[in-house]
């Protein structure tokens, strides 16, 4: 395989948690880029909150498709064969009954007690909340892909979110550019790294606090 690095990195990470036959959910921005790495063997079935099930991604530029087929970034989308489209109150049902496999959205912060904060920074302009609270409380497998630090080099990782939360210890996996954490009855743990990152390295970069295993796996 051709070296993989970055985001790319991580939609490919975060994508081989993905099992066959689940109803995944992809958040806006960075995990929809996990389509471009669908594991090979495995089918599943992509769901966007704002009313569709069966998003297969972006058509190529001489292809049509429906415009009001988007994804949660607004971005037009086809719609595989048996996939459908219905209203926020059956979406939001599914949702909150339990029926998301895994639900993978980026962040801003989340910390070592599984707590995530990606809906707002005060003092901006935001649209509001979103799909994200209901997503994170009713999936049965919550995926965080983030850049490990952001642009000013502050750890994204905290011992404690600093912003308003969009939901409280529900955070199960954050995978990042340089490794794979596993949120713990035990902390945070550093399962996997990526190719050519060292734990002293991540741990450089992370303001949790983490339980380092005897054994790490590489991210690929």
């Amino acid at each position: 395989m051709a070296e993989i690095t970055g985001r790319d990195l991580i939609a490919y990470r975060t994508a081989r948690f993905f099992e066959d036959g689940d109803l995944v959910n992809l958040g806006i921005g960075m995990p929809t880029k996990c389509l471009d790495f669908l594991p090979e063997g495995v089918d599943v079935w992509i769901d966007t909150e704002n009313g569709a099930i069966g998003l297969s991604g972006p058509p190529a530029e001489d292809e049509w498709t429906d415009p009001d087929v988007v994804d949660a970034s607004g971005a037009v989308s086809k719609l595989r064969e048996g996939g459908c489209c219905f209203d926020s109150f059956t979406s939001f049902g599914y949702i909150r009954g339990g029926h998301v496999a895994a639900t993978v959205l980026g962040a801003y912060e989340v910390d070592q007690e599984g707590n995530l904060a990606n809906w707002m920074v005060p003092g901006r302009t935001i649209a509001g909340m979103g799909g994200a609270m209901d997503l994170v409380a009713g999936a049965r497998k919550v995926l965080i892909m983030t850049d490990h630090c952001d642009k000013k080099g502050n750890p994204k990782i905290l011992k404690k979110c600093t912003l308003p939360l969009t939901a409280a210890k529900e955070v199960d996996y954050i995978i990042t550019e340089l490794a794979v954490l596993h949120q713990t009855p035990n902390g945070l743990v550093l399962e996997e790294l990526a190719p050519g990152v060292s734990v002293e390295e991540v741990v450089s970069k992370t303001a949790a606090e983490l339980v380092i295993p005897a054994e790490i796996k590489s991210m690929i």
